[in-house]
């Protein structure tokens, strides 16, 4: 069984290699569930790909940034994406990652979620993902290993959804605008500018918006905002450049903001974040390399 430690090692030609024949492994492996550590250098990105089975994509250090057709996905440290199975996305490092995969077979049990969602990782979930990845992969489990499959894949569907989605509107138009607020973001502009620059009327604009992301403008442009905050805080920057980068005219503005989207002030998350675990140690590689399938 390939393993996530020993495979991310020499050149990119051999690590897009020993990738690929991890992913063969992984389509062969039976299972309700198996389990994958992995290490990547800032930068890596992933090309679009499905799996069979369902992933459950942990960051233990490092944010992930996750693209399917239907939006991007912020996933931070201490969080996870659910991708259900048969899902084409495409994975960028942003940063040095160490991440955890769990693989779900799609009828495991009844009640696993049905769309994409990032998830926060309690305690136990954390602890459950560490032990497993240390069990036999790729076959029925009994005893012990099986009890903590079984645990996890149970914990699964009870994993808090958090508002770290990006949904992108079907409109050409639309699409566009969000492309270019994803690229500087800034909170003045009003809805009436946004639907003068769509052509449309604001309740034309204002509807066809939400029809199409399932949010409001206000609502996706904070969590564009999060979008932008959260590697830049993970990397260390101060609260304040970030805060005013983005076009907050005040630090506690923008505190309120994240608070209120994240439950917790950008300080005591990142701690959070932190404190989650230290994972092993991460690699060096080139600035952007594209490998088989994470």
């Amino acid at each position: 069984m390939p393993h996530g430690r020993d495979i991310f090692k020499g050149d990119a030609a051999e690590l897009g290699r020993l990738h690929q024949s991890r992913w063969q492994w992984l389509e062969e492996a039976v299972g309700p569930a198996v389990a994958l550590p992995t290490e990547y250098p800032d930068g890596y990105h992933v090309p679009l790909h499905r799996h069979s089975r369902s992933q459950l994509l942990h960051a233990l250090v490092g944010v992930v940034l996750v693209t399917t057709k239907h939006g991007r996905w912020m996933v931070p440290p201490d969080h996870a994406m659910w991708i259900p199975a048969g899902t084409e996305h495409s994975v960028e490092m942003l940063g040095d990652v160490s991440m955890r995969s769990v693989y779900v077979m799609p009828d495991a049990i009844a009640g696993l979620p049905e769309g994409l969602r990032v998830v926060g990782i309690t305690e136990l979930m954390h602890s459950l993902i560490v032990e497993s990845e240390k069990l036999p992969q790729g076959g029925e489990l009994e005893g012990r290993g099986g009890l903590i499959m079984g645990l996890m894949l149970h914990e699964i569907p009870n994993l808090p959804e958090r508002p770290l989605g990006l949904p992108f509107p079907s409109d050409p138009k639309l699409a566009a605008l969000c492309r270019r607020f994803v690229a500087a973001p800034s909170p003045h502009a009003t809805i009436d500018e946004w639907a003068d620059a769509a052509g449309m009327s604001r309740r034309t604009f204002t509807r066809a918006f939400h029809r199409q992301t399932g949010l409001s403008l206000s609502t996706w442009r904070q969590q564009a905002c999060l979008f932008a905050a959260l590697p830049r805080l993970a990397d260390g920057e101060p609260i304040t450049r970030v805060a005013l980068d983005l076009g907050y005219d005040s630090v506690p503005a923008f505190i309120t903001m994240f608070k209120r989207m994240l439950g917790s002030s950008p300080r005591g998350y990142m701690r959070g974040a932190r404190e989650a675990g230290e994972g092993p140690r991460r690699l060096s590689g080139p600035a952007r390399t594209e490998i088989a399938a994470v």
